[in-house]
């Protein structure tokens, strides 16, 4: 690859057309900045000036930055792509979608001392694109089978990296999801512009040409109970994440065009993906022309503010209970969606859905941020007589995800859960009260990131390997 090739540093291959939206015109050049060779090397030589490895620290992976952003800068970029590899299973994922904001690049010393931090981020999807079109990476291949299967449930980010780190190891994996593609949220509710599905299904590719069965389209508790799954395998994987959205309890909830955050992002995503999307092609669940609201303030609800402004609506804004500071997003994506052209109202609280069939407004009141909770953040308290109106033709509900009832679902009432719905584990072996059967992922630690599903995936893994080691051995004992 020429030196001269053009990347971009965070988010899609080219620069997007200038749109118009209302009466503005947007071209969204916030995060489609030129970035080249050069600019890798210039980035990735500016850690030699650090020494204090924090942005490995705060990685949940513990990836190896310094060294591979060394390598980086003296051209070695097929050994910066294993090294970057080596700890992460997907790390033109992470490069992408990760709030380095939170994590490595704001924890990184030389943007603590003033000096702007080393685009983390931006280099390591530079050099893993690289490894892509260089041919250096490659499908999993195996030294030594073995007889030993698992079944995973779920192709999410945890179920994904627990099934090639053990297929690694040559066991027999077969991995089940409910929905017509794997990827799970990375593929369905992360808009495109964030992250190009075709690097999702590039990677499910590849790991079905290691040797990883996907079976789609399958539901435990419909096509199987999970004791017949138990029966199947040696060891089972629970890595279904969470996708049941909460509910915001108002008078009017039960208008038309009240929309949950996935429905809105899986029609959008769908429709990019070349699907026939009848909700999407009829106008139902799409942004144009329209005013939209979106409730919340995490990542998901900057998901849906910006594939709003995507769509052409007319106008797009977001409510959220607290001030700016207190977002609990991602800042770097907060201030994309304002320059983008999305209305935030701050400290602001939905009081009623007004309309006759479908949505046609809010009621909003106004709130103020009192004393801290138990969590330590001040509570937000409404303001007496405050309340105003907001146009609305449809409304997104981004209040976040809370697991499915799953010993229900899937036929196992023996399944322990905790107090939050998620899957009890053992601390240690992240494995359930039911023997052989482990969990990783959201659906034990809650809606969060894609690195941590990864991180927790690559964790369960050895768990598993471990149990499966010593099943045989017993076996081996008995015969």
């Amino acid at each position: 690859m020429s030196d001269k090739m053009l990347k971009f540093v965070k988010i899609g291959q080219q620069t997007p057309p200038k749109r118009e939206v209302g009466n503005r015109k947007e071209d969204f050049n916030e995060i489609y900045k030129e970035f080249i060779n050069d600019k890798a090397s210039e980035q990735s030589s500016r850690c030699s000036q650090c020494g204090v490895p924090f942005c490995q620290v705060h990685c949940p992976l513990s990836n190896n930055i310094p060294d591979w952003l060394k390598l980086t800068a003296e051209g070695r970029l097929k050994e910066a792509y294993e090294l970057s590899q080596s700890t992460n299973n997907m790390p033109e994922v992470c490069g992408r979608i990760c709030p380095q904001d939170r994590l490595c690049e704001g924890n990184c010393v030389i943007e603590q001392s003033g000096h702007g931090t080393v685009t983390i981020g931006s280099v390591e999807k530079y050099i893993t694109d690289n490894a892509w079109e260089q041919g250096w990476v490659n499908p999993i291949k195996v030294k030594n089978e073995k007889s030993q299967s698992i079944g995973i449930i779920g192709a999410g980010p945890a179920g994904l990296a627990a099934a090639e780190q053990l297929r690694k190891l040559g066991y027999q994996i077969t991995v089940y999801d409910r929905y017509d593609r794997a990827g799970g949220l990375m593929i369905y509710g992360i808009p495109n512009f964030k992250l190009e599905k075709f690097v999702v299904e590039r990677r499910t590719r590849l790991l079905e040409e290691g040797g990883i069965k996907f079976v789609q389209n399958f539901e435990v508790g419909k096509d199987a109970t999970l004791e017949q799954l138990r029966k199947k395998h040696d060891a089972l994987l629970i890595a279904t994440g969470v996708y049941k959205a909460r509910e915001i309890d108002l008078p009017g909830k039960d208008l038309g065009n009240i929309f949950p955050a996935m429905e809105f992002l899986t029609a959008s995503n769908k429709k990019g993906l070349g699907d026939k999307v009848e909700l999407f092609d009829n106008g139902t669940l799409n942004a144009e022309g329209k005013n939209i609201v979106v409730i919340g303030g995490g990542d998901t609800a900057m998901d849906c503010v910006r594939t709003s402004i995507r769509q052409k609506a007319k106008s797009v804004k977001c409510l959220y209970r607290r001030d700016k500071e207190n977002m609990p997003g991602s800042a770097r994506e907060v201030a994309n969606a304002e320059e983008e052209g999305v209305e935030f109202v701050w400290l602001s609280s939905p009081k009623e859905f007004i309309g006759t069939n479908k949505v046609e407004g809010l009621i909003v009141d106004k709130i103020k941020l009192g004393e801290p909770d138990d969590s330590g953040r001040r509570k937000p308290e409404i303001q007496t007589d405050s309340h105003f109106d907001i146009k609305a033709d449809i409304v997104i509900k981004a209040l976040g995800f809370d697991p499915e009832d799953l010993p229900k679902l899937f036929g196992s009432e023996d399944l322990q859960v905790t107090k939050w719905g998620t899957l009890k584990t053992n601390f240690d072996t992240m494995e359930t009260n039911l023997a052989g059967v482990f969990a990783a992922g959201d659906i034990i630690r809650g809606a969060s990131l894609v690195v941590w599903a990864i991180k927790d995936g690559r964790d369960v893994a050895v768990s598993i390997k471990n149990f499966l080691e010593i099943k045989e051995l017993s076996k081996e004992k008995v015969a």
